[in-house]
């Protein structure tokens, strides 16, 4: 049985210091516990270096602004705290985990004075999906819960309650023995999956949803410049769900998810091609910190 998250050893960075791992605690009456006025980040260490590692820190900034809250914390401050970390755990292919937060002095709508914490944690994490699994495909199935209206919650934070919905999609996808559940947003249209971003192929070109009520993932960013190196057309668009049998292959993309090929949306077959493969193999390469010139 795997060790619980709080009682893993080693250290998390919290407000300015290491602790050790059990030690890394909040109180029950946490605002961002009770009301979800936190923020987070899912980032990857390859070689002791975190890929994208300042543009996730600039997101984790800008994600709490929009929640109405500032990080005490600069960008180059929460940067060299996550390489402290990864150090000190003595890891180098590793998962990081920037979360920001409202902390405990008051608890109810408002809490503009409460404080604002910052903690990070690392730990090791293979591949999200068995890697067999990655290339064959995954199956999804498709979620009853849809992203939100814009209007209606702040779509582009990475903000703790926004996956509410998706951890409940996946476990339902799970239940029926998928992967994992491709979700739609408010008008019915392909928005991505509950934790990761979604390309599809037709006739050598990538399509993707227009990101505009979910997160562009970094990995998002990374593929489609992958792509562009390849001279292969991304097309970034509003995409139906009736579309989905005029395409040949389908993959996603995200920090835990990397690239991984689907074979499978709710019964509609997808065969992982060479697209699928070509970008799943850059990503891979893109990665890996680049040997020092001789």
């Amino acid at each position: 049985m795997a060790v619980p998250f709080d009682q893993m050893e080693g250290l998390i960075w919290l407000d300015g210091k290491l602790v050790p791992g059990p030690d890394a605690k909040i109180h029950v009456l946490t605002h961002g516990l009770h009301y979800a006025s936190a923020v987070f980040e899912g980032e990857r260490a390859y070689g002791g270096t975190i890929f994208r590692g300042t543009e996730h820190s600039e997101r984790l900034k800008n994600s709490a602004n929009v929640l109405d809250f500032e990080i005490p914390y600069s960008v180059a401050e929460i940067d060299a705290a996550k390489t402290l970390v990864l150090e000190k755990n003595g890891l180098k292919d590793a998962y990081v985990r920037p979360i920001a937060w409202r902390g405990s002095e008051q608890l109810g709508v408002s809490a503009q004075n409460n404080k604002i914490h910052l903690a990070i944690a690392t730990w090791e994490w293979p591949s999200y999906f068995d890697p067999a699994q990655r290339l064959r495909g995954i199956r999804l199935d498709l979620a009853d819960y849809r992203r939100p209206d814009p209007k209606t919650a702040p779509c582009l934070a990475k903000a703790a309650g926004l996956y509410m919905i998706c951890t409940i999609s996946k476990h339902r996808a799970e239940k029926k023995g998928y992967a994992d559940a491709l979700m739609l947003d408010w008008q019915g249209r392909v928005a991505e999956c509950t934790g990761a971003n979604v390309f599809f192929v037709q006739d050598g070109k990538i399509h993707t949803p227009t990101a505009d009520c979910f997160l562009d993932g970094l990995t998002r960013r990374t593929v489609i410049e992958l792509a562009g190196r390849r001279r292969i057309d991304v097309i970034e668009r509003r995409i139906m769900p009736d579309e989905l049998p005029t395409f040949s292959e389908c993959f996603i993309t995200g920090t835990a998810a990397e690239v991984t090929a689907v074979s499978e949306i709710a019964g509609r077959s997808f065969n992982p091609g060479g697209i699928t493969r070509q970008l799943m193999d850059d990503y891979t390469a893109e990665v890996q910190p680049k040997a020092a010139a001789a």
